[in-house]
């Protein structure tokens, strides 16, 4: 049974139905795996658990929308 682990910031219930569907579905053709055999691990995190040039995500996302 192959598993699909992602790790993401916040996601919509949409957005994460779209993703099991699609990540399910294009490693089922490149593997020859049935789709019914795939788990899919969406794990969300805060944009504070995310660091990008020595700033939280959070505060790099802020001063980037300022320029």
């Amino acid at each position: 049974m192959p598993i699909i682990k992602l790790e993401a910031a916040k996601v919509t219930p949409e957005q994460k139905e779209k993703l099991i569907a699609d990540l399910t579905r294009v490693a089922s053709e490149g593997l020859g795996v049935p789709e019914e055999f795939f788990y899919v691990l969406i794990k969300e995190n805060e944009l504070d658990n995310w660091g990008v040039g020595g700033k939280t995500l959070t505060k790099f996302m802020a001063e980037r929308s300022k320029k």
